[in-house]
Protein backbone atom coordinates (compact mmCIF):
# COMPACT_ATOMS: atom_id res chain seq x y z
CA UNK A 1 0.00 0.00 0.00
CA UNK A 2 1.18 3.69 -0.53
CA UNK A 3 1.46 5.63 2.42
CA UNK A 4 1.61 9.64 1.92
CA UNK A 5 2.13 12.31 5.28
CA UNK A 6 0.17 14.60 6.04
CA UNK A 7 2.52 17.72 7.66
CA UNK A 8 1.87 20.31 9.25
CA UNK A 9 1.91 23.37 6.53
CA UNK A 10 4.60 26.42 6.46
CA UNK A 11 1.89 29.12 7.43
CA UNK A 12 4.04 32.62 7.48
CA UNK A 13 8.05 33.31 7.64
CA UNK A 14 7.52 33.69 11.50
CA UNK A 15 5.19 30.91 12.45
CA UNK A 16 7.06 27.83 13.98
CA UNK A 17 4.19 25.69 15.45
CA UNK A 18 0.30 25.51 15.39
CA UNK A 19 -2.11 24.26 17.84
CA UNK A 20 -4.50 21.66 16.84
CA UNK A 21 -8.06 22.83 17.23
CA UNK A 22 -10.30 19.61 15.75
CA UNK A 23 -9.82 16.82 13.56
CA UNK A 24 -12.49 16.29 11.41
CA UNK A 25 -11.49 12.67 10.65
CA UNK A 26 -10.24 9.90 12.90
CA UNK A 27 -8.62 6.67 11.79
CA UNK A 28 -10.01 4.59 9.46
CA UNK A 29 -11.98 7.39 7.80
CA UNK A 30 -11.67 8.01 3.81
CA UNK A 31 -11.10 11.49 3.09
CA UNK A 32 -10.58 12.96 -0.38
CA UNK A 33 -7.82 15.63 -2.19
CA UNK A 34 -8.32 18.69 -0.64
CA UNK A 35 -10.68 18.30 1.84
CA UNK A 36 -10.44 19.47 5.10
CA UNK A 37 -8.38 17.04 7.63
CA UNK A 38 -7.89 19.55 10.90
CA UNK A 39 -8.39 22.90 12.19
CA UNK A 40 -5.64 24.52 13.86
CA UNK A 41 -4.40 28.05 14.98
CA UNK A 42 -1.62 30.41 15.36
CA UNK A 43 -1.41 33.34 17.27
CA UNK A 44 -2.99 34.82 14.40
CA UNK A 45 -5.23 33.44 12.71
CA UNK A 46 -7.47 29.62 12.34
CA UNK A 47 -6.75 27.39 9.59
CA UNK A 48 -8.09 24.94 7.84
CA UNK A 49 -5.22 22.15 6.53
CA UNK A 50 -6.73 20.12 3.54
CA UNK A 51 -5.70 16.58 2.65
CA UNK A 52 -2.36 16.32 0.05
CA UNK A 53 -4.11 12.97 -0.92
CA UNK A 54 -7.30 10.71 -1.72
CA UNK A 55 -7.42 7.89 0.64
CA UNK A 56 -8.04 6.31 4.14
CA UNK A 57 -6.20 7.62 7.48
CA UNK A 58 -4.37 5.07 9.00
CA UNK A 59 -2.55 7.36 11.70
CA UNK A 60 -3.48 10.47 13.29
CA UNK A 61 0.13 11.62 15.41
CA UNK A 62 -1.43 14.92 17.36
CA UNK A 63 -4.31 14.74 19.24
CA UNK A 64 -6.13 18.02 19.61
CA UNK A 65 -4.85 21.18 21.87
CA UNK A 66 -1.49 19.38 20.72
CA UNK A 67 1.46 21.91 19.72
CA UNK A 68 2.87 20.81 16.48
CA UNK A 69 6.06 22.21 15.03
CA UNK A 70 6.01 23.16 11.16
CA UNK A 71 6.92 20.48 9.12
CA UNK A 72 5.75 17.45 11.48
CA UNK A 73 3.63 14.59 10.33
CA UNK A 74 0.58 14.82 11.73
CA UNK A 75 -1.28 12.15 10.36
CA UNK A 76 -0.74 8.71 7.96
CA UNK A 77 -2.92 8.34 4.91
CA UNK A 78 -3.18 5.19 2.78
CA UNK A 79 -3.75 5.66 -1.05
CA UNK A 80 -3.71 2.00 -2.16
CA UNK A 81 -6.37 -0.85 -1.56
CA UNK A 82 -4.80 -2.31 1.11
CA UNK A 83 -6.55 -3.30 4.49
CA UNK A 84 -6.51 -0.17 7.04
CA UNK A 85 -4.30 -0.67 10.01
CA UNK A 86 -5.36 0.12 13.75
CA UNK A 87 -4.67 3.31 13.52
CA UNK A 88 -4.81 5.43 16.48
CA UNK A 89 -2.00 4.14 18.32
CA UNK A 90 -0.47 7.63 18.47
CA UNK A 91 -2.76 9.58 19.02
CA UNK A 92 -2.35 9.72 22.46
CA UNK A 93 1.27 9.85 22.92
CA UNK A 94 3.42 13.12 23.63
CA UNK A 95 3.12 15.23 20.64
CA UNK A 96 6.79 15.32 19.90
CA UNK A 97 7.55 11.69 20.09
CA UNK A 98 5.78 10.14 16.60
CA UNK A 99 6.56 13.13 14.62
CA UNK A 100 10.29 12.75 15.28
CA UNK A 101 11.93 10.47 12.84
CA UNK A 102 9.79 12.44 9.78
CA UNK A 103 10.38 16.41 10.95
CA UNK A 104 11.38 19.01 8.86
CA UNK A 105 14.34 20.89 9.88
CA UNK A 106 11.85 23.64 11.31
CA UNK A 107 10.57 20.74 13.72
CA UNK A 108 13.79 19.67 14.31
CA UNK A 109 15.22 22.76 15.66
CA UNK A 110 11.66 23.01 17.66
CA UNK A 111 12.61 19.54 19.71
CA UNK A 112 15.94 20.70 19.95
CA UNK A 113 16.70 20.32 24.32
CA UNK A 114 15.99 23.68 25.90
CA UNK A 115 19.20 23.72 27.71
CA UNK A 116 21.31 23.78 24.51
CA UNK A 117 18.73 27.22 23.44
CA UNK A 118 20.58 30.45 23.43
CA UNK A 119 19.14 32.71 26.43
CA UNK A 120 18.17 36.23 25.82
CA UNK A 121 18.24 37.92 29.30
CA UNK A 122 17.95 41.36 27.68
CA UNK A 123 14.55 42.28 28.95
CA UNK A 124 13.09 42.82 25.22
CA UNK A 125 12.43 39.46 23.89
CA UNK A 126 8.96 39.65 22.22
CA UNK A 127 6.54 36.92 23.35
CA UNK A 128 3.65 36.15 21.78
CA UNK A 129 0.35 36.27 23.15
CA UNK A 130 -0.56 32.82 23.47
CA UNK A 131 3.02 32.49 25.86
CA UNK A 132 2.10 35.18 27.73
CA UNK A 133 -1.34 34.04 28.38
CA UNK A 134 0.13 30.46 29.67
CA UNK A 135 2.82 32.34 31.98
CA UNK A 136 0.08 34.61 33.36
CA UNK A 137 -2.24 31.42 34.28
CA UNK A 138 0.76 29.70 35.72
CA UNK A 139 1.98 32.59 37.72
CA UNK A 140 4.92 33.06 35.76
CA UNK A 141 6.27 36.94 36.22
CA UNK A 142 8.54 38.57 33.33
CA UNK A 143 11.46 38.58 35.11
CA UNK A 144 11.19 34.50 35.48
CA UNK A 145 10.14 34.30 31.56
CA UNK A 146 12.69 35.99 30.82
CA UNK A 147 15.06 33.46 32.12
CA UNK A 148 13.53 30.43 30.49
CA UNK A 149 15.61 29.33 27.01
CA UNK A 150 13.95 29.80 23.92
CA UNK A 151 14.09 27.62 20.74
CA UNK A 152 12.42 29.77 18.48
CA UNK A 153 13.39 32.54 15.58
CA UNK A 154 16.18 34.96 17.51
CA UNK A 155 15.58 33.16 20.87
CA UNK A 156 12.20 33.15 21.09
CA UNK A 157 10.01 31.31 23.76
CA UNK A 158 7.23 29.03 21.78
CA UNK A 159 4.86 27.47 23.56
CA UNK A 160 5.98 24.30 23.55
CA UNK A 161 9.37 26.01 25.35
CA UNK A 162 7.21 27.39 28.16
CA UNK A 163 5.08 23.90 28.55
CA UNK A 164 8.10 22.00 29.24
CA UNK A 165 9.33 24.80 31.66
CA UNK A 166 6.44 24.33 33.38
CA UNK A 167 6.37 20.90 33.35
CA UNK A 168 10.06 20.67 34.84
CA UNK A 169 9.41 23.82 37.32
CA UNK A 170 9.37 21.94 40.49
CA UNK A 171 12.73 20.42 39.78
CA UNK A 172 14.66 23.28 37.94
CA UNK A 173 14.95 26.04 40.76
CA UNK A 174 17.25 27.69 38.98
CA UNK A 175 15.23 29.72 36.40
CA UNK A 176 12.91 30.57 39.69
CA UNK A 177 15.96 31.97 42.05
CA UNK A 178 17.80 33.52 39.11
CA UNK A 179 14.67 35.99 38.82
CA UNK A 180 16.18 38.77 41.27
CA UNK A 181 19.33 38.67 38.49
CA UNK A 182 16.73 40.09 36.33
CA UNK A 183 14.91 42.39 38.04
CA UNK A 184 15.21 44.84 35.65
CA UNK A 185 12.16 44.60 33.55
CA UNK A 186 9.81 44.32 36.04
CA UNK A 187 8.16 46.98 34.94
CA UNK A 188 6.33 44.41 32.40
CA UNK A 189 5.46 43.00 35.04
CA UNK A 190 1.74 43.90 34.58
CA UNK A 191 2.01 41.98 30.77
CA UNK A 192 1.28 38.91 32.81
CA UNK A 193 -1.68 39.72 35.48
CA UNK A 194 -2.20 36.71 37.03
CA UNK A 195 -6.14 35.13 36.54
CA UNK A 196 -5.20 32.37 39.12
CA UNK A 197 -5.99 34.31 42.41
CA UNK A 198 -9.34 33.47 44.05
CA UNK A 199 -12.49 34.28 41.32
CA UNK A 200 -14.48 37.34 42.55
CA UNK A 201 -17.84 36.59 43.97
CA UNK A 202 -20.19 38.04 41.24
CA UNK A 203 -24.28 38.38 42.38
CA UNK A 204 -27.17 40.03 40.92
CA UNK A 205 -28.51 39.88 37.38
CA UNK A 206 -25.99 39.12 35.43
CA UNK A 207 -24.75 37.03 32.37
CA UNK A 208 -21.05 35.11 32.85
CA UNK A 209 -19.44 34.66 29.16
CA UNK A 210 -15.89 32.58 28.55
CA UNK A 211 -13.50 34.57 26.55
CA UNK A 212 -12.72 32.88 23.39
CA UNK A 213 -9.42 32.03 22.61
CA UNK A 214 -9.23 35.02 20.03
CA UNK A 215 -10.56 37.16 22.72
CA UNK A 216 -7.75 36.14 25.15
CA UNK A 217 -5.16 36.68 22.92
CA UNK A 218 -6.33 39.95 22.21
CA UNK A 219 -7.04 41.15 25.69
CA UNK A 220 -3.08 39.60 26.34
CA UNK A 221 -1.84 42.02 23.37
CA UNK A 222 -3.15 44.97 24.62
CA UNK A 223 -2.20 44.66 28.43
CA UNK A 224 1.50 43.34 26.72
CA UNK A 225 1.38 46.93 24.35
CA UNK A 226 0.21 49.02 27.64
CA UNK A 227 3.02 47.71 29.40
CA UNK A 228 6.23 47.41 27.15
CA UNK A 229 5.41 51.32 25.26
CA UNK A 230 4.95 54.35 27.14
CA UNK A 231 1.57 55.67 25.13
CA UNK A 232 1.02 59.04 23.96
CA UNK A 233 -1.54 60.20 21.81
CA UNK A 234 -1.72 63.29 19.42
CA UNK A 235 -4.82 64.86 17.73
CA UNK A 236 -5.42 66.66 15.18
CA UNK A 237 -8.32 67.29 12.00
CA UNK A 238 -8.54 67.00 8.67
CA UNK A 239 -11.21 69.27 6.16
CA UNK A 240 -11.62 65.95 3.90
CA UNK A 241 -14.58 67.51 1.44
CA UNK A 242 -12.51 66.76 -1.63
CA UNK A 243 -12.15 63.24 -1.03
CA UNK A 244 -15.71 63.22 -0.34
CA UNK A 245 -16.77 64.73 -3.42
CA UNK A 246 -14.57 63.14 -5.61
CA UNK A 247 -15.44 59.46 -4.01
CA UNK A 248 -18.69 60.18 -4.47
CA UNK A 249 -18.71 61.34 -8.28
CA UNK A 250 -16.41 58.37 -9.23
CA UNK A 251 -17.12 55.60 -7.47
CA UNK A 252 -19.71 54.48 -9.89
CA UNK A 253 -16.99 54.45 -12.98
CA UNK A 254 -14.75 53.13 -10.47
CA UNK A 255 -16.28 49.96 -10.57
CA UNK A 256 -17.42 49.69 -13.91
CA UNK A 257 -14.21 50.38 -15.09
CA UNK A 258 -12.03 48.00 -12.37
CA UNK A 259 -14.60 45.92 -11.14
CA UNK A 260 -13.66 47.54 -7.27
CA UNK A 261 -16.04 49.49 -5.06
CA UNK A 262 -13.51 52.14 -3.60
CA UNK A 263 -13.91 53.03 -0.35
CA UNK A 264 -11.99 55.93 1.74
CA UNK A 265 -9.66 53.67 3.29
CA UNK A 266 -7.61 52.92 0.40
CA UNK A 267 -7.55 56.92 0.30
CA UNK A 268 -6.27 56.76 3.40
CA UNK A 269 -3.49 54.49 3.07
CA UNK A 270 -1.80 56.34 0.34
CA UNK A 271 -1.85 59.47 1.73
CA UNK A 272 -0.21 57.79 5.30
CA UNK A 273 2.49 55.55 3.04
CA UNK A 274 3.35 59.06 1.30
CA UNK A 275 3.87 60.82 4.93
CA UNK A 276 6.03 57.79 6.42
CA UNK A 277 8.53 57.97 3.83
CA UNK A 278 9.15 62.07 5.39
CA UNK A 279 8.92 60.34 8.84
CA UNK A 280 10.52 57.06 8.87
CA UNK A 281 11.03 56.31 12.41
CA UNK A 282 6.88 56.04 13.09
CA UNK A 283 7.51 53.02 10.43
CA UNK A 284 10.00 51.12 13.50
CA UNK A 285 10.14 48.52 16.26
CA UNK A 286 12.82 48.95 19.59
CA UNK A 287 14.89 46.18 20.24
CA UNK A 288 16.18 46.78 23.44
CA UNK A 289 18.55 49.77 22.73
CA UNK A 290 18.48 49.29 19.35
CA UNK A 291 15.72 51.38 16.71
CA UNK A 292 15.25 48.83 13.82
CA UNK A 293 13.66 51.41 11.39
CA UNK A 294 12.19 49.66 8.74
CA UNK A 295 12.51 50.40 4.89
CA UNK A 296 9.29 48.02 3.93
CA UNK A 297 6.41 49.94 4.51
CA UNK A 298 3.66 47.13 5.37
CA UNK A 299 0.43 48.74 6.51
CA UNK A 300 -1.96 46.74 8.73
CA UNK A 301 -5.76 47.94 8.73
CA UNK A 302 -7.81 47.00 11.83
CA UNK A 303 -10.47 44.83 10.41
CA UNK A 304 -13.90 43.57 12.30
CA UNK A 305 -14.38 39.99 12.19
CA UNK A 306 -17.72 38.06 12.36
CA UNK A 307 -17.46 37.29 15.87
CA UNK A 308 -17.01 41.11 16.79
CA UNK A 309 -12.99 40.57 17.31
CA UNK A 310 -10.74 42.90 15.78
CA UNK A 311 -7.76 41.59 13.53
CA UNK A 312 -4.98 43.49 11.92
CA UNK A 313 -4.60 42.15 8.27
CA UNK A 314 -1.29 43.61 6.83
CA UNK A 315 -0.95 45.44 3.13
CA UNK A 316 2.86 44.54 1.96
CA UNK A 317 4.76 47.13 0.20
CA UNK A 318 1.76 49.54 0.95
CA UNK A 319 4.33 52.57 -0.65
CA UNK A 320 4.68 50.99 -4.14
CA UNK A 321 1.17 50.48 -4.99
CA UNK A 322 -1.23 52.88 -7.22
CA UNK A 323 -4.93 53.73 -5.79
CA UNK A 324 -6.14 50.68 -7.75
CA UNK A 325 -3.65 48.21 -5.98
CA UNK A 326 -4.79 49.31 -2.64
CA UNK A 327 -8.12 49.54 -3.37
CA UNK A 328 -7.70 45.76 -4.75
CA UNK A 329 -5.82 44.31 -1.63
CA UNK A 330 -7.98 45.98 1.21
CA UNK A 331 -11.01 44.39 -0.27
CA UNK A 332 -9.35 41.34 -0.22
CA UNK A 333 -8.43 41.21 2.80
CA UNK A 334 -11.57 42.78 3.98
CA UNK A 335 -13.54 40.51 2.64
CA UNK A 336 -11.31 37.29 3.37
CA UNK A 337 -11.47 38.53 7.39
CA UNK A 338 -15.11 39.13 7.25
CA UNK A 339 -15.33 35.39 5.77
CA UNK A 340 -12.72 33.80 8.02
CA UNK A 341 -10.90 32.95 5.29
CA UNK A 342 -7.70 35.41 6.39
CA UNK A 343 -4.35 32.94 6.30
CA UNK A 344 -2.00 33.35 8.64
CA UNK A 345 0.61 35.09 6.26
CA UNK A 346 -1.79 37.74 5.94
CA UNK A 347 -1.72 39.31 9.22
CA UNK A 348 2.60 38.99 9.17
CA UNK A 349 5.11 41.49 9.22
CA UNK A 350 2.97 44.57 9.92
CA UNK A 351 5.15 47.83 10.41
CA UNK A 352 2.17 50.82 11.13
CA UNK A 353 -1.19 50.62 11.69
CA UNK A 354 -4.08 51.87 11.01
CA UNK A 355 -7.94 52.00 12.53
CA UNK A 356 -11.21 53.46 11.14
CA UNK A 357 -12.63 53.81 14.83
CA UNK A 358 -15.08 56.13 12.37
CA UNK A 359 -16.60 53.02 10.92
CA UNK A 360 -18.40 52.44 14.39
CA UNK A 361 -20.00 56.16 14.65
CA UNK A 362 -16.82 57.30 16.83
CA UNK A 363 -15.45 60.89 16.68
CA UNK A 364 -11.71 60.23 17.72
CA UNK A 365 -10.00 57.18 19.63
CA UNK A 366 -6.91 56.77 21.47
CA UNK A 367 -6.06 53.54 19.70
CA UNK A 368 -3.06 50.99 21.38
CA UNK A 369 0.03 50.59 19.50
CA UNK A 370 0.29 47.04 17.76
CA UNK A 371 3.22 45.35 19.24
CA UNK A 372 6.39 45.51 18.39
CA UNK A 373 5.18 48.69 16.10
CA UNK A 374 5.44 52.02 17.53
CA UNK A 375 2.77 53.53 16.23
CA UNK A 376 -0.70 53.57 15.13
CA UNK A 377 -3.29 56.10 13.52
CA UNK A 378 -6.97 55.96 13.97
CA UNK A 379 -9.62 58.09 11.88
CA UNK A 380 -12.72 59.20 12.61
CA UNK A 381 -15.72 59.70 11.39
CA UNK A 382 -16.68 62.50 8.71
CA UNK A 383 -18.99 64.77 9.83
CA UNK A 384 -20.43 68.24 8.09
CA UNK A 385 -20.12 70.95 10.38
CA UNK A 386 -19.85 75.11 9.58
CA UNK A 387 -15.91 75.99 9.30
CA UNK A 388 -14.33 78.92 8.97
CA UNK A 389 -12.18 79.50 5.47
CA UNK A 390 -9.89 81.64 4.30
CA UNK A 391 -10.14 83.06 1.36
CA UNK A 392 -8.59 86.60 -0.58
CA UNK A 393 -11.67 88.43 -0.02
CA UNK A 394 -11.62 87.35 3.71
CA UNK A 395 -13.01 84.85 5.86
CA UNK A 396 -16.64 83.16 5.37
CA UNK A 397 -18.14 80.66 7.27
CA UNK A 398 -19.04 77.29 4.90
CA UNK A 399 -20.25 73.64 5.61
CA UNK A 400 -17.31 71.25 5.00
CA UNK A 401 -16.72 67.47 5.88
CA UNK A 402 -14.46 67.14 8.55
CA UNK A 403 -12.63 64.46 10.38
CA UNK A 404 -10.62 64.03 13.39
CA UNK A 405 -7.20 61.76 13.36
CA UNK A 406 -5.23 60.74 15.96
CA UNK A 407 -1.90 59.05 16.31
CA UNK A 408 -0.83 57.01 19.08
CA UNK A 409 2.99 56.53 19.52
CA UNK A 410 5.67 54.78 21.56
CA UNK A 411 7.09 57.70 23.10
CA UNK A 412 10.53 56.24 23.97
CA UNK A 413 11.74 56.78 20.12
CA UNK A 414 8.98 58.97 18.89
CA UNK A 415 8.83 62.33 20.64
CA UNK A 416 6.01 64.63 19.97
CA UNK A 417 7.72 66.75 17.32
CA UNK A 418 7.59 64.01 15.44
CA UNK A 419 4.68 62.01 16.02
CA UNK A 420 2.57 65.90 15.72
CA UNK A 421 4.68 66.74 12.56
CA UNK A 422 3.69 63.19 11.17
CA UNK A 423 -0.04 63.62 12.22
CA UNK A 424 -0.19 67.07 10.93
CA UNK A 425 1.12 65.76 7.56
CA UNK A 426 -1.28 63.14 7.06
CA UNK A 427 -3.71 65.98 7.47
CA UNK A 428 -2.33 68.06 5.06
CA UNK A 429 -2.04 65.55 2.15
CA UNK A 430 -5.70 64.49 2.97
CA UNK A 431 -6.52 67.71 2.68
CA UNK A 432 -4.64 68.38 -0.75
CA UNK A 433 -6.41 65.76 -2.18
CA UNK A 434 -6.91 66.35 -6.39
CA UNK A 435 -10.63 66.97 -6.71
CA UNK A 436 -10.04 66.09 -10.43
CA UNK A 437 -7.86 63.26 -9.94
CA UNK A 438 -8.24 60.69 -12.79
CA UNK A 439 -9.06 57.32 -12.52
Amino acid sequence: MAIVDLVMPKMGESIMEATVLKWHKKAGDQIRMDETALDIATDKVDSEVPSTAAGVITEILYKENDVVPVGSVIARIDTGNGVVGGGVAASAAPAPTPAAPAAAPAASKAAAPVASAPVNNSGSRFYSPLVLNIAAKEGIGMAELEAIPGTGNEGRVTKKDILEYVANRGSQPAAATAAPAQAAPAPQAAAAPSPTSAPAVIGGNVEIIEMDRMRKMIADHMVRSKATSPHVTSFTEADVTNIVKWREKMKGAFEKKYGEKITFTPIFIEAITKCIRKYPWVNASVDGDRIIVKKDINLGMATALPSGNLIVPVIRNADTKNLLGLTKDVNALANAARNNKLKADDTQGGTFTMTNVGTFGSLMGTPIINQPQVAILAVGAIKKRPVVLETKDGDVIAIRHMMYLSLSYDHRIVDGSIGASFLTAVANELEAFDPNKEI
